[in-house]
């Protein structure tokens, strides 16, 4: 079994390679889809230069899926089948694993999408409790901060924020710890899947299309 591995920039995406690779499974190739006039990361707003050096620090081949704006569900599928459909071809993958923790309707719209496609869905979070997965994930080193909150959930000030316990012991009992109904959504720096840390910097925080983003970039030694 060879997979890829939809990366969002995120913990949870982080993580499932992390697994992954405890378990012995083949995680030959990352997936992203960029917004192509904006190079940025597909609902999480992260740049595609910070997508781009995560991938080399965990060692793995990038596949960016280039999408318009404004993009359909439809055109989002389209283009990102397309893509799936050349990896199994040219790289014998078998299946793509997601990071997603409990939503059966987001499941079960991944799996549909995949099927045609003769490619199976993986999903190795499935199912853990989330504050225990967030236990796990900081006890193990992960540094992620908040890159995108959803102001009608979560207050719009954590945006750019480090995720920690302190942060969480602080969120509404509303809000789930990994943020998997849509509260936040993370950009990750560092942890056991990560060869070196990444040292990221927050820079202007806006609000777009309902959403409070933190515009991150990462820090190289060419920078500094």
């Amino acid at each position: 079994m060879s997979l890829a591995l939809s990366w969002s920039s995120g913990k949870d995406a982080a993580w499932t390679l992390h697994l992954l690779r405890q378990q012995g499974v083949d995680v030959s190739v990352l997936v992203t889809t960029v917004v192509a006039e904006f190079g940025r990361v597909a609902m999480h707003g992260v740049r595609r230069r910070v997508v781009r050096h995560q991938a080399a620090l965990v060692d793995l081949p990038l596949i960016e899926v280039s999408l318009p704006w404004p993009c359909s569900n439809e055109m989002y599928e389209f283009a990102l089948s397309a893509t799936l459909a050349d990896l199994k071809d040219r790289e014998g993958i078998t299946g793509v694993a997601f990071g997603d923790l409990f939503l059966g309707e987001v499941r079960a719209y991944r799996e549909r999408m995949l099927r045609p496609l003769g490619l199976t869905a993986e999903f190795p979070l499935w199912g853990i409790r989330t504050e225990l997965l967030a236990e796990r994930m900081l006890r193990a080193g992960v540094e992620a901060f908040i890159a995108v909150v959803d102001p009608t959930k979560l207050d719009r000030s954590l945006a750019g924020s480090r995720w920690t316990r302190a942060l969480m012991r602080g969120f509404p009992a509303s809000v789930d710890p990994c943020g998997e109904n849509g509260e936040f959504h993370t950009v990750v720096a560092d942890g056991p899947m990560f060869g070196s840390p990444m040292t990221l910097y927050a820079g202007e925080v806006v609000e777009r299309d309902g959403f409070v983003y933190a515009d991150f970039d990462v820090l190289t030694e060419v920078d500094r």
